[in-house]
């Protein structure tokens, strides 16, 4: 394998490992409901962090941006606003069919519509499929797959069974649940086709002076600018509605701050998530489009194991462990026969 690909491996697992720990500081969130501090993460995770990232590495990132034509930064923005829908979507998926389940759907299908879409459209699929390479890349998002149907089954079988201290999920609905995954997953795909996108901005980046390794810092920051629209816009009609814009500035027995730097902490852990994953791609080569599906794919590998680690899976058969694992294990080898396509 060559040594770059395999690096470039490394970080984007590591930028998974990453976001499937974002949420966990929300735990730490109190007396706030969903609108206040999913919109408080997300101004942090699609805006000032990514701004912050800009300035450290990226410090000519309005130069860069000034030089890149409208039609490019409004369809790099459209496609933010588009997985900025996605990402609200996906907590209906996990509400109605659990998390193992909910994650194993949604990501899957945003990693087989996100590695396949963007190449198909600039032609590179085409090339690469005239070569092995093409065979092991198809034969890597299969296999991926089929682990995630294996990992989704088990997650079935848990949320039916029960788990953790025998409670079975009251608000599990099959239907609902799909429908929401589907949603997520063909909406998902837009944040790896708006990165793809940003090549003008990333090629422009390393013109100016960029480290490689930071070139998608300013594309990060046009596409997810266009999350945040669509966040702010839903969240601020939840927090009207439900009259709690006043616990952003009332603490009602508790510390406010603690909440303020929770959401924080989710949104730097988010962000971050996408400066690894940027790094890796930048070391996948011509095929790069090849990193979206390694994410994902590694992602569902690390929230199952959050899950292991939070008891989720306490109490279930042996028969629905040993799926589980089965399902891990074979998403792994996905991911590094995927990575190995751009070789």
């Amino acid at each position: 394998m060559n040594l770059f690909i395999f690096y470039g491996i490394l970080l984007i697992t590591l930028g998974a490992f990453i976001s499937s720990s974002f949420a966990i500081p929300f735990d730490k969130v109190k007396k706030w409901q969903w609108g206040n501090y999913w919109l408080m993460y997300s101004l942090f995770g699609y805006v000032i962090v990514p701004l912050i990232v800009c300035l450290l590495f990226a410090p000519g990132f309005t130069t860069v941006l000034a030089q890149v034509s409208l039609k490019t930064l409004a369809g790099i923005f459209l496609m933010g606003a588009v997985y900025g829908v996605a990402n609200l979507t996906f907590g209906l998926s996990l509400r109605y069919l659990g998390i193992a389940l909910g994650y194993a759907l949604s990501l899957g299908l945003m990693m087989a519509l996100g590695t396949l879409i963007p190449p198909m459209i600039d032609g590179r699929l085409a090339q690469l499929l005239a070569g092995n390479a093409g065979i092991m890349l198809i034969s890597g998002i299969i296999v991926s797959l089929i682990g995630i149907g294996i990992s989704g089954y088990a997650g079935f079988l848990k949320s039916k069974q029960g788990g953790n201290a025998g409670e079975v999920n009251k608000e599990f609905n099959i239907w609902k649940g799909v429908a929401s995954a589907l949603f997520v997953g063909v909406t998902g795909s837009s944040a790896a086709l708006g990165i793809e996108q940003g090549f003008p901005i990333a090629a422009a980046s390393v013109e100016n002076g960029v480290n490689p390794l930071f070139q998608d810092s300013a594309v990060f920051l046009v596409l997810y600018s266009g999350s945040f629209l669509t966040t702010l816009i839903w969240c601020l009609y939840l927090v009207i509605k439900n009259k709690t814009m006043k616990h952003f500035v009332r603490s009602d027995g508790h510390s406010l701050w603690k909440n303020y730097l929770a959401c924080a902490l989710a949104g730097l852990l988010w962000f971050i998530t996408f400066v690894f994953f940027g790094m890796g791609k930048s070391k996948m080569g011509e095929f790069s489009f090849v990193a979206w599906g390694i994410l994902m794919s590694m992602t569902i590998v690390f929230a199952t194991v959050w899950g292991l680690y939070r008891k989720e899976w306490k109490g279930v058969s042996t028969k629905i462990y040993l799926l589980m694992w089965t399902g891990l294990i074979i998403l792994i080898a996905a991911s590094f026969l995927i990575g190995l396509s751009a070789n």
